[in-house]
């Protein structure tokens, strides 16, 4: 019996020193490095975002947030005889309403309306002096996408069936996570979506190679120990700023409904890895992803012009359209 404890401990002897050689390297990487990681996860890209011009025919909108604030939106009415379906566009971080009209010109073309509405503290919607917003999803995005949503359906011409969503960068991600707890939206288009864990994870590697010269160290250590030091960062962070940070990854693997992913080839700052890791995690029914050859971040439309507004309208008449003879007519 003796023996056989000894024999236990023996082969006990690897896991436990690899367990604890893991414990002492997370707790040596949150001391040395995890200032680093929360004052990069704060830092704001320097993007290229673009702003539209107001369209005279279309519908301003004022709607109340949860808490209140006054949200400013813009309503396209299609002018096909037959309305073929609803569209919220999520706008990228920084710009305001009217950047919808390049990006969904063709789909008002083609039959839909689409709603654009401009999250707190972005465009001329009202600001949060206690909020100021970054490149991250956070849970005021979320509430203030859900109160659209929730005008949509109150609308006296709206669509019964539900919407579709079609989100550019931040709106993209913000559409899933609104789009994975109400049935009422359809289906979901992305360009240039990204993750909180899908993205940090490799830059966390990366930022430690900077900072770093213990190269082995890095390479032996797993993706979830970086992301478990990630995760402690953002909590962290959440509490300073006062938000929650939800996860894109989690709620993409709940959608459960038509997923398409555009992404640009050469996105230097979401890399395509990083969007093909969100995408294996989304429960998409069924789910596309399309990488844009050269395309750099939010840039896919600009590259693939024609192409990538055929792409657009051909899923939402496949995934949201009615069908003409019983589509509802504009009015």
């Amino acid at each position: 019996m003796v023996f056989g404890l000894y024999v236990g401990l023996f082969l006990a002897a690897p896991p436990l020193l690899y367990g604890l050689g893991l414990a002492v390297a997370y707790l040596w990487v949150r001391w040395r490095y995890m200032g680093f990681v929360t004052r990069i996860f704060q830092e704001k890209p320097l993007l290229v975002v673009p702003r539209g011009e107001p369209d005279p025919l279309a519908e301003e909108v004022a709607l109340a947030a949860a808490d209140g604030l006054t949200l400013r939106g813009c309503y396209l009415r299609t002018s096909a005889p037959h309305r073929r379906g609803v569209i919220l566009f999520g706008l990228e971080f920084g710009s305001n309403r009217w950047a919808c009209r390049q990006y969904c010109q063709a789909l008002v073309e083609a039959g839909y309306d689409v709603f654009a509405v401009e999250p707190r503290n972005q465009g001329e919607s009202q600001r949060d002096p206690n909020y100021e917003p970054l490149q991250w999803v956070t849970d005021r995005d979320v509430s203030d996408m859900r109160a659209a949503v929730a005008y949509l359906k109150g609308r006296p011409d709206a669509d019964p069936r539900g919407i579709g969503v079609f989100g550019i960068s931040k709106g993209g991600s913000t559409g899933v996570i609104v789009a994975a707890s109400n049935p009422w939206v359809r289906c979901v288009a992305t360009d240039g979506m990204y993750g909180t864990h899908t993205t940090m994870v490799p830059y966390m590697r990366r930022w430690i190679q900077i900072y770093s010269g213990a190269h082995r160290l890095q390479k032996a250590l797993p993706s979830w120990f970086y992301g478990m030091i990630g995760t402690v960062g953002v909590k962290k962070v959440a509490r300073n700023r006062g938000v929650t940070y939800p996860s894109v990854e989690k709620a993409a693997g709940r959608l459960n409904r038509p997923l398409l992913m555009i992404h640009g080839e050469g996105d230097t700052y979401i890399k395509p890895e990083m969007a093909r890791a969100l995408f294996d995690k989304a429960n998409g029914a069924p789910k596309k992803l399309w990488l844009v050859p050269k395309a750099k971040h939010n840039q896919a439309l600009h590259v693939a012009g024609e192409e990538y507004s055929r792409i657009v309208v051909t899923f939402f008449d496949t995934h949201l359209a009615e069908h003409e003879e019983s589509a509802l007519p504009v009015a």
